[in-house]
């Protein structure tokens, strides 16, 4: 299938480009650009929401499952992505948020209105006997996961902001009205949908207290000193995830890919829901670590196997809801090396990879001032600024108008058109990295064995046909010298390309030299 293996290329639109002068990232933008993505040599485009939304959780907290927001555009521009990315053999998936709607969603005006049809679409508890709410789960996003709503006399749950209300996943009902959503999309020609929060799907009907979590007391957030058993990666969205499956099945080649945020079971829980019969894959938030060490990537992959040997991953290093991994895991500079060695390690891993909008140039997490940074509810802002399409134009390019965040002057040496020019830059490296990778049959390749390598080394042996590939990386910034044992190095590959960006590292009698964030690439 198309997606095993597949790069997938996030796209912010709010932050992407801005094709009508109000500050805000467009369809209409995406369009124009897919010509540059397509160039990267990427094989999809995932797109962040773009549905009615009254955008506090900015398009998380969806008001109309089938309905474009005006701010994005309308229905015709989405057809128009569609058809213009078909024609560049990109396929598109877009995201789903089927955990929670926004508060405004008409479903929720009706359930909270005490409509019997949709009384039990969303999670509503009465309160315990002295008023207070049904039991200890808390939000990811603070506080309780309970609010008060004086016209039913109950409580709701909502697991990330109040305006956020849970749908009642254990309703059938509910779960029809969300896979005619889907439907709806599928027949627009979507290949794939991405699958928002994918493990907050189902709770414990009983509404359990959920226990502490041990040796969590000083977490900074009080989510995490609760082991949450009972709120979220439950059995019984098992059997939702089949439903999805089936749906899917129905239309050939389409994909469904999970995100799964379990923080004591991070990759054996997104393993588990593309088990067989479930989904067709999922990533987990196990590498949005703030430290990358070469035992973080053995355990991750790892766990991820051992949970389900059948199932197939996807690896991410960056997204619209974390720090960016060449902030996170290189410093916040924007010195190239570190960059291009998180991409070729990215690229290296088996399974399908996801690139997020950016990622390809090395930016570094942004730091806005203050009165910026509280547009998102969670602080996520520095992840979400506009791409610096034109160094030297207003706004880097990406409006014409006032940028809902501010461009970064740190990104725009960063810029498209200055790495375009720069047959040494993150951008031109991210395109070889691609290419060889296609070349070499990685991509398809799905036999492989992770080296037991001391830190700061990583190393994997990917199977390709005949051929055994190493690929070993240097995630410190020292030189340092890894013996071989049990490897003989017969070929090495792209060695003077690699050493020109920076990367270089060679065999030499029964080790490998190593320069600082230096990577092999070898037949074995």
């Amino acid at each position: 299938m198309w997606w095993q293996g597949a790069v997938v290329y996030q796209i912010y639109p709010l932050s992407f480009l801005d094709s009508d002068g109000d500050g805000q990232g467009d369809l209409a933008g995406v369009v124009e650009k897919l010509g540059y993505v397509a160039e990267l040599g990427v094989d999809a485009v995932w797109l962040s929401p773009f549905f009615k939304s009254p955008m506090r959780d900015y398009g998380y907290d969806v008001e109309d499952y089938t309905a474009i927001d005006p701010r994005f555009g309308v229905m015709a521009d989405f057809e128009r992505l569609i058809e213009a990315a078909h024609q560049l053999g990109l396929k598109v998936i877009i995201d789903q948020v089927l955990a929670h709607t926004s508060d405004r969603h008409a479903w929720f005006r009706s359930s909270r209105a005490g409509d019997p049809a949709f009384a039990d679409w969303y999670v509503w508890a009465d309160p315990r006997p002295d008023g207070a709410p049904p039991n200890n789960w808390l939000s990811l996003f603070g506080g309780p996961a309970w609010s008060w709503d004086a016209g039913r006399r109950q409580y709701y749950l909502h697991s990330f902001l109040p305006e956020q209300p849970h749908l009642n996943l254990h309703n059938p009902e509910v779960r029809r009205a969300l896979i005619e959503a889907l439907r709806f999309w599928l027949e627009l020609g979507v290949d794939g949908f991405r699958l928002d929060a994918a493990n907050f799907y189902a709770h414990d009907p009983g509404l359990a207290d959920n226990p502490p979590r041990a040796q969590a007391a000083a977490a900074e957030n009080p989510y995490f000193r609760q082991r949450h058993v009972h709120d979220r990666s439950r059995p019984e969205a098992l059997d939702f995830l089949a439903q999805m499956r089936e749906l899917l099945d129905a239309y050939p080649g389409r994909v469904a890919m999970a995100e799964v945020f379990d923080e004591e079971a991070n990759a054996a829980r997104a393993a588990e829901y593309c088990a067989p019969g479930r989904l067709h894959t999922a990533y987990s938030f196990a590498l949005f670590e703030p430290e990358l060490t070469a035992g973080l990537l053995r355990q991750t992959i790892s766990a991820f196997f051992e949970a389900s040997p059948k199932s197939w991953p996807t690896w991410a290093f960056s997204n619209h809801d974390v720090v960016r991994a060449a902030t996170r895991w290189a410093g916040a500079g924007i010195e190239p090396r570190p960059a291009k060695l998180l991409i070729a390690l990215l690229l290296a891993l088996p399974g399908t990879i996801c690139l997020y909008q950016g990622e390809e140039l090395g930016l570094p997490q942004a730091r806005l001032p203050a009165a910026e940074s509280l547009r998102d509810p969670a602080g996520r802002d520095g992840a979400r600024t506009p791409m610096p399409w034109r160094a030297g134009a207003p706004q880097a390019g990406f409006t014409s108008g006032a940028p809902w965040l501010p461009v970064p002057e740190a990104h725009l040496p960063l810029a498209v058109d200055r790495q375009e020019a720069d047959p040494m830059s993150t951008l031109a490296f991210t395109r070889a990295m691609l290419r060889w990778r296609q070349q070499a049959g990685l991509a398809r390749a799905a036999g492989f064995e992770v080296l037991d390598t001391p830190e700061p080394v990583f190393a994997l042996v990917r199977d390709v046909g005949g051929d055994r590939l190493l690929l070993a990386f240097n995630l410190s910034a020292a030189p340092l010298r890894l013996p071989l044992s049990g490897l003989e190095v017969i070929e090495i590959l792209h060695a003077e390309a690699l050493a020109a960006h920076g990367l270089a590292a060679r065999a030499k009698g029964d080790g490998i030299d190593f320069a600082g964030h230096g990577m092999l690439w070898a037949r074995v």
